[in-house]
């Protein structure tokens, strides 16, 4: 835990008592803040207590006794209209704040040369988040990861010169911290998202880019307008701005030339790392992951040799890509994460020779967005409510059949690719849809789909058990 010592002897209000809420309020607790907490689920409230956190309804709070008011990222803090507790911390002159704000400012106060990594963006942030901590810890930093990943930020180890942090931030979480101040700020890319609680496309992209905005050296992938704009926009105020692409070679920065990293002196090329032969790294996408990872690993220090060897030995993330099993030229992989087309095209785009497993609760647009994927479809199997709806879809274009359950899915779509004789065949879970019909979440989904796989005769698992 990070005792958060900067409210040491002051009063501070919190609103938001799910598992990182209750670890924020105990992170004051220990820095010896007065805290008053509450949430709108009793139970929430139920639990804090059980810990001696006091809670009482901030409705009937003296707000003007309040230092700051902490809140929860998942509350409104502006749109669709702010939440009730926001209003009164407004109209009390409150500051609000968030988490991810206390880290900064507990950071600043003990260690503030301790290497940060700060990422976000639309797509991919999670693996970037768990690649960069992954190269850095296989390096032998001191290295901690948390945030909007794994562990709640105010749960870390403290903060010390040479420990290092990885921290994936949300846009909410980005919100409430109004002094972030990474040492690397990772920025991977933009589309329209979580616009119901942000309320336009460029309200959303201003707060993204509050993070590079603070940052030593604002990492930022340049393959669309928004972050381009942001670049630019930077460099002109004097940041120091380090541009990746997936897509274009640049004239500085660093690039994808296929499954090479490339770096981009003044127009002077070299290869920094390459992605040949690492599976859990395989497609477009996942070259912007590895393109922000080097270039923040770079920025604190590591050298290539030590960034070629964490990248040759990352996992990849459950659910994302995973690859749970092999058997001869078949290779099954668990997107589970999938949950919409968006979601899933990565993964159709990285194999050619796919046997594919799709559905569950469909989400508007279905799988037409996919359509230019088709062709890499050897057949598909369809599962869930939306199997009617996709078979529609997939017409006379794609070879289909309705298998209902994940198990059978799993079971004709391995022997179908086990007689296909063209190469490596793949076995791909990814749904495109909600996972509620037939699972809890996308989680229990993927896992019964690694169970499946690796239970048939001969697979052998990759990776082992998580």
């Amino acid at each position: 835990m990070i005792p958060a010592a900067s409210f040491s002897g002051k009063r501070v209000s919190l609103f938001g008592l799910g598992g990182s809420g209750i670890a924020t309020a105990r992170a004051l607790i220990e820095g010896g803040a007065d805290v008053l907490a509450w949430d709108d689920n009793p139970d929430s409230v139920a639990k804090a207590g059980a810990v001696g956190i006091t809670t009482a309804d901030l409705r009937g709070a003296d707000w003007a006794r309040f230092s700051a008011f902490v809140l929860s990222p998942g509350v409104p803090l502006t749109h669709p209209k702010p939440h009730w507790t926001v209003e009164l911390a407004r109209g009390s002159g409150v500051e609000i704040i968030g988490d991810i704000e206390l880290f900064c400012r507990e950071r600043m106060l003990l260690a503030p040369a301790a290497p940060f990594i700060a990422i976000t963006g639309t797509n991919g942030k999670s693996t970037t988040t768990a690649l960069t901590a992954h190269i850095l810890k296989s390096a032998g930093r001191d290295t901690q990861m948390g945030g909007n990943i794994g562990r709640a930020v105010m749960t870390l180890d403290p903060p010390q010169p040479e420990r290092h942090y990885v921290v994936e931030c949300s846009s909410y979480q980005i919100d409430l911290a109004p002094s972030i101040n990474p040492t690397a700020g990772v920025l991977l890319n933009l589309t329209p998202d979580h616009l119901d609680r942000h309320g336009t496309m460029q309200h959303y992209a201003s707060i993204k880019e509050r993070l590079v905005a603070g940052s030593e050296t604002a990492i930022i992938g340049v393959d669309d307008s928004w972050c381009a704009q942001i670049a630019d926009r930077l460099e002109r105020a004097g940041r120091q701005v380090i541009r990746i692409s997936k897509r274009l070679p640049l004239t500085d920065g660093y690039f994808a030339d296929g499954t090479n990293l490339m770096e981009a002196v003044h127009g002077r090329y070299s290869r920094v790392a390459f992605l040949e032969g690492i599976g859990s790294l395989r497609g477009q996408h996942n070259a912007q992951n590895a393109l922000a990872a080097a270039a923040a690993c770079l920025t604190v220090g590591l050298e290539l040799g030590e960034i070629q060897s964490g990248l040759e030995s990352f996992p990849g993330l459950a659910h994302r890509m995973e690859q749970v099993g092999r058997k001869g030229h078949v290779l099954f992989v668990n997107d589970s994460k999938a949950t919409n087309a968006d979601a899933a095209a990565p993964a159709l785009s990285s194999f050619a020779r796919i046997y594919w497993i799709a559905g569950g609760l469909p989400k508007e647009g279905g799988i037409e967005p996919l359509r230019g994927l088709f062709p890499r479809i050897a057949k598909a199997y369809l599962i869930g409510e939306a199997a009617p709806a996709f078979s529609a879809t997939l017409g006379e274009a794609v070879r289909y059949e309705i298998s209902g359950t994940l198990a059978a899915a799993v079971e004709h779509a391995a022997r179908d690719a086990a007689r296909d004789s063209s190469g490596e065949a793949v076995v791909l879970l990814s749904p495109a849809c909600a996972s509620f019909d037939q699972f809890k979440n996308f989680e229990v989904r993927g896992e019964a789909f690694r169970q499946a796989a690796t239970a048939i005769d001969g697979v052998k698992p990759i990776g082992g058990t998580r």
